[in-house]
């Protein structure tokens, strides 16, 4: 069973399961401020486990609740809420906190689609030096969970490629493919967190360096 209807809904297509609750509706904007959003996202999350108290909860968190410059922000502080709330009223489930989704569509305004279009338009931009960023491909998400949703019972794991991106090293990958260049100006600004995997998450990675990772998702989307 799959609630939600955007890219991360639609890449769970070809292992949903009457046995599983894939909960990918919610707050996708990581800069939300409406208490509004949040509180819809948190009742269709009671509603869903209370009607599907026998089913495992699989619920799609973010990598960001473990960056510190962003502890205040009313996203993080719901994200954490709602992590909460499903450990202390689901018999079974598994949080699953996600970096940045690298897809096809999708919100234009994630890091891949903002990077795409303005380097292919040559607007310029202002790149923050000291930012980083941890990515995933949407497929692996799928492919993840089908190999260990049934033996991840209960926990909460973080899953990308377990590597920090520069925003340079994407952007130069991104030029070489659209052999296109950049526009930016540069700025002593940013943000980096460490973020811990787990021997599954690492071994699922493990055939590739963080360069064929990186080149594998800009030649397969852009």
């Amino acid at each position: 069973m799959i609630i939600g209807k955007g890219l991360i809904a639609k890449s769970l297509q070809n292992i949903d399961s009457e046995d599983i609750v894939f909960f990918a509706s919610g707050v996708s904007n990581s800069l939300e401020t409406k208490f509004t959003e949040f509180e819809r996202e948190f009742s269709l999350l009671q509603r869903s486990i209370e009607e599907n108290k026998e089913r495992q909860i699989i619920y799609f968190s973010t990598l960001s609740v473990n960056d510190q410059s962003k502890q205040d922000s009313p996203y993080v502080i719901h994200k954490l809420n709602i992590e909460n709330f499903i450990k202390n009223n689901c018999k079974k489930y598994l949080i699953v906190r996600i970096g940045n989704v690298v897809g096809k569509g999708g919100n234009p305004n994630t890091l891949f689609n903002f990077l795409r279009e303005q380097i292919n338009n040559a607007s310029p931009f202002v790149l923050h030096n000291k930012a980083t960023r941890i990515l995933i491909d949407i497929d692996d998400i799928s492919e993840f969970l089908s190999q260990h949703s049934s033996t991840l019972t209960n926990q909460t794991i973080n899953l990308s490629f377990p590597y920090n991106y520069s925003l340079k090293e994407i952007i130069s990958s991104i030029e070489e493919s659209i052999e296109k260049k950049a526009v930016y100006k540069e700025t002593e600004l940013g943000d980096c967190y460490k973020v811990d995997f787990n021997d599954h998450t690492k071994v699922f990675f493990s055939e590739y360096s963080s360069d064929e990772y990186l080149k594998k998702l800009i030649q397969k989307y852009y």
